[in-house]
């Protein structure tokens, strides 16, 4: 039954289209094109961004940072094995997911720190990612207004993440 939501849909559009006499498939290569161009214009932004985030991780710098932050987290409770992936969240969701997946290969995915880890990757955005790519296509240059909340969004991610696991799980 599930498998069906998707073709389904696509009729469903496509008849709506029809009845609503819309030029269905033109419709659909003008939107096709659009994108295109949009993801043409896109890809320096991000071709910078992996570079960027590439350089972070080969640097140590994210090791740097978590070694740094280890008395604070220490404090709030936070595993010592979440926060490299603390780090790198806000910069990158694949190596977001690489970390994660060597915390689950560290420690138990029912652990603290794996139950904690899976909160942080679900509840959190690749908030400098994000705004590099959205506000480099949109050629939005001033980004202090979007750069502060994204980042308290993701510290409140990482806090609650501490606090949920050991509401529902202790």
């Amino acid at each position: 039954m599930t498998d069906l939501i998707i073709p389904v849909f696509i009729a469903l559009v496509i008849l709506y289209g029809c009845l609503k006499k819309v030029k269905v498939f033109e419709e659909f290569t003008a939107g096709a094109k659009s994108n295109l161009r949009t993801g043409i214009e896109i890809l320096p932004t991000l071709i910078a961004m992996l570079t960027a985030i590439g350089m972070f991780k080969a640097s140590g710098a994210m090791d740097i940072i978590a070694d740094f932050l280890s008395p604070i987290t220490d404090f709030l409770g936070f595993p010592d094995e979440c926060l490299p992936l603390a780090v790198i969240r806000p910069v990158s969701g694949s190596g977001a997911l690489a970390v994660f997946e060597s915390i689950l290969e560290d420690v138990h995915p029912d652990s603290f720190a794996g139950r904690v880890a899976s909160v942080i990757l679900g509840s959190t955005e690749t908030t400098f990612y994000t705004i590099a790519l959205y506000c480099g296509a949109t050629n939005i240059r001033k980004t202090r207004h979007t750069l502060v909340p994204a980042l308290t969004a993701d510290f409140a991610g990482f806090i609650f993440s501490v606090l949920t696991v050991r509401l529902f799980f202790s």
